[in-house]
């Protein structure tokens, strides 16, 4: 009985997660707050479900281990892969938001569209 609530209110609240990172990814302005609200609410929401799966199946070794596996793989590959590609958008020029104020990788590259234009004629592409 208790185990049962606990998965229901787990896969509640990892529902909940998604939902408010699906959100984000259709409100937010740019790319960079994009990616954030992915990231961070859908990292949780697979999390919480995860969990929900290892409680209801809790006998079963194999799905238990199963669901830590996602949840771990989860955890290791979404931070990394959210930095790439936010490093990828700030290098190639995606557009900021406006309330956006601080650019702190503004002292480490040149402008952004620079930096893009540059790569293409040095590997011989065409420059506009």
């Amino acid at each position: 009985m208790i185990a049962d609530v606990a998965t229901v209110t787990l896969a509640v609240l990892g529902a909940f997660f998604v939902a408010s990172a699906t959100l984000g990814a259709l409100r937010f302005p740019d790319v960079f707050t994009r990616m954030h609200a992915i990231t961070k609410a859908g990292t949780l929401g697979v999390g919480l479900f995860m969990v929900a799966v290892a409680v209801h199946f809790g006998s079963d070794v194999s799905l238990v281990t199963r669901a830590l596996g996602v949840l771990l793989f989860t955890l290791l590959t979404a931070p990394a892969s959210a930095q790439m590609i936010g490093r990828a958008a700030y290098v190639s020029g995606a557009e900021r938001a406006k309330e956006t104020r601080v650019d702190e990788l503004a002292d480490r590259y040149e402008h952004p569209e620079d930096v893009f234009s540059a790569r293409q004629d040095q590997s011989g592409g065409a420059s506009s």
